[in-house]
């Protein structure tokens, strides 16, 4: 499955990250005695925001501190959080652009990380000094940077950047003390960069051929003109991209589905050439790295919508035992570069992620975040349910469902809830968005249809240019599957879905009669235009998203008939659109043009633009109003 640059975006697709503060408001009793003790209790989304959300795992060179990104200020901001429990040192202070994280000096504290302008996507990437002064390492307009790594000998890091041709990442290498750079690679046929060895030899890249099958390529930097070679030669449509380098630089460790539905992670002995299984698992294996000292091997596995990661001893080659943790998933583990100590996130459905610390042959972990709202009880939050049901045709079809502790009294109105991609996967893990409507009776059932990732590459293969029509009907049965519940109201079901997921709302919206009300978060809803218009940095994904979805030059009918914009008029029930002003991805002139849709064949349309946002929403003051927007609009209209 081609890794397509998701519509909607990751961390900061702040519609699926919100949080909360106010007292509660409605308390749910078994009966009216007096001696009966409130059940759950219903919270705001004010209250929801309260949390906070924390991502990065950076530790630096003395190991005594994480860098860290959180929301606490209400944007985005860099912290110093202290590894022996001491409260967090804020680093950067923005009020307008969010910043992320990147990685420490190995040397010293400054640090990198990268912000764009009101979520228009074009990130740069910054240094942020000892004094306090930050330096722009990418200047310049409409170009993007990211941070690829770091040289193992700690003086020099790689950046790539589109500043040349936007079409095109080169590789530059860049002096940890002055910031001078040099050219290392210039990429003038389109490959992604996936990774750079430690020793700064060589850089592995990818290149699509279709949204089915693709290569992975070496070029050995050291070589004045260095030449591009493939080392996937392969017959029939397999995928392939690149995990990470091992620390001593002689093999590549890369994903590939060659020898079945799901993705295996494979070593390329760059000496001799050879191939040799590294780890395979039943499902896809979504990431594998190593501690830097080369110890340890981390790898997370996508088990059914959850991460399922593990710790492997390569000296023993034992799974590294933790001491007892509390119940979610682990993620971003990283160690000191001596790997004595490591940093970990613990996540579910109930609490917020939350950083830990562990000292490797202790018998403890230290908690060093606190990031869930203290008025907020998790015994008042709802653990989802992985399930299935069948589709028209019989497919078992995912996802996860959410069922409000009102059901047990009362049957309760439902959501159809769609996620992002074409490609995305609804998963496991905290989301204030839902726990805000689930608190407030609202059953979600979060879907993953097909053509979704996760689920095997026939899985994810299944929607190819059948995008608003059979992954619509898995969205209707969806509904009826939801009808069958005992404690479902079937009156008073509705949609709501962001980015691809807004598309497939409108598509069910405009395509069938089957909800009662439907929320479009930016939403594509014109594919002619968007697929003419995609960003010229994803001129690599280019061919594959043409492959899934359809050329406009040649598809222009299909992709017409397809487009909710042209058949708004055909809507009988209320929509509400939420757009950000600055989206690349799904530009405003498209929601403005379908709301004008719906409204020219009478129906209710209730639309909110924010104007300093872009493809999913970072500011928290944003998702609290987006977040009530939904909730008042659903007691409305549902």
């Amino acid at each position: 499955m081609i890794k397509l640059p998701p519509l909607i975006v990751t961390v900061c697709a702040g519609l699926l990250l919100l949080a909360c503060s106010t007292p509660p408001k409605e308390f749910v009793k078994q009966s009216v005695t007096e001696e009966s003790k409130p059940l759950f209790q219903s919270y705001s989304a004010e209250e929801f925001f309260k949390t906070t959300t924390v991502f990065g795992s950076s530790i630096n060179s003395d190991a005594s501190a994480v860098l860290i990104s959180n929301d606490e200020t209400g944007i985005f901001n860099a912290f110093k959080m202290p590894l022996d429990g001491s409260p967090p040192i804020q680093l950067t202070h923005s009020t307008l652009e969010s910043i992320y994280v990147k990685s420490w000096f190995p040397r010293d504290d400054r640090f990198l990380y990268t912000a764009d302008k009101g979520g228009d996507e074009l990130d740069h990437l910054y240094v942020r000094e000892l004094s306090g002064e930050v330096t722009d390492l990418t200047p310049g307009d409409k170009l993007k940077a990211f941070f690829v790594g770091w040289h193992e000998d700690d003086n020099q890091f790689f950046v790539a950047s589109n500043e040349r041709d936007p079409k095109f990442f080169d590789v530059y290498l860049y002096q940890a003390n002055d910031y001078s750079r040099e050219l290392v690679y210039q990429n003038n046929a389109g490959y992604s960069v996936e990774s750079i060895s430690p020793n700064g030899q060589y850089i592995a890249l990818s290149k699509t051929n279709s949204n089915a099958d693709s290569d992975l390529y070496l070029a050995d930097l050291n070589e004045k003109n260095a030449v591009t070679v493939l080392i996937t030669e392969h017959q029939g449509d397999i995928e392939h991209s690149a995990y990470t380098f091992t620390p001593d630089s002689k093999q590549l460790i890369y994903s590939t589905d060659e020898f079945g539905e799901f993705k295996q992670a494979w070593a390329y002995d760059l000496k001799t050439k050879n191939k040799s299984l590294n780890y395979a698992s039943d499902w896809d294996v979504r990431f594998t790295y190593f501690s830097e000292n080369g110890r340890y091997q981390v790898i997370g596995v996508n088990a059914d919508a959850q991460t399922k990661l593990q710790i492997i001893d390569l000296k023993t080659r034992l799974r590294l035992a933790l001491p007892n943790l509390p119940a979610g998933d682990l993620r971003g583990v990283n160690f000191s570069a001596d790997a004595s100590q490591l940093v970990f996130y613990i996540n579910s459905d109930t609490s917020p992620s939350n950083l830990y610390v562990h000292k490797l042959g202790s018998t403890g972990v230290k908690r060093l975040t606190n990031t869930g709202n203290p008025n907020i009880l998790e015994d008042n939050l709802v653990e989802g349910e992985v399930v299935r049901f069948k589709s028209f045709d019989g497919l078992q079809i995912p996802g996860i469902l959410y069922k409000p502790k009102q059901a047990e009294f009362n049957k309760v109105p439902a959501l159809v809830f769609i996620h992002g991609g074409p490609g995305g996967q609804s998963r496991k893990g905290y989301s204030a968005l839902v726990q805000h409507l689930v608190n407030n009776r609202y059953a979600i059932f979060k879907v993953n249809n097909r053509g979704s990732s996760g689920y095997g590459k026939t899985f994810f293969h299944l929607d190819d240019k059948k995008h608003g029509d059979h992954d619509l009907k898995d969205v209707v049965y969806n509904k009826y599957y939801l009808q069958s519940l005992d404690w479902v109201d079937k009156d008073r079901i509705g949609v709501i879905g962001g980015s691809y997921g807004g598309y497939l709302t409108m598509a069910a919206m405009a395509f069938t009669d089957e909800f009662q009300a439907g929320v479009n978060i930016f939403g594509v809803t014109n594919w002619v235009r968007t697929l003419e218009s995609i960003p010229p940095y994803w001129e690599a994904f280019r061919k594959s998203l043409y492959d899934e979805l359809g050329d406009p030059k040649t598809d222009k009918e299909r992709l017409h008939n397809i487009s909710p914009v042209f058949f708004g008029h055909q809507i009988k029930k209320p929509v509400l659109v939420v757009q950000g002003k600055n989206d690349p991805r799904v530009l405003k002139i498209e929601s403005d043009e379908m709301v004008d849709s719906i409204r020219s064949g009478g129906t209710y349309v209730d639309y909110l633009v924010f104007d300093d946002e872009g493809h999913g929403f970072s500011k928290k003051a944003n998702r609290i109003e987006a977040s009530n927007k939904y909730l008042n609009f659903f007691k409305t209209q549902l």
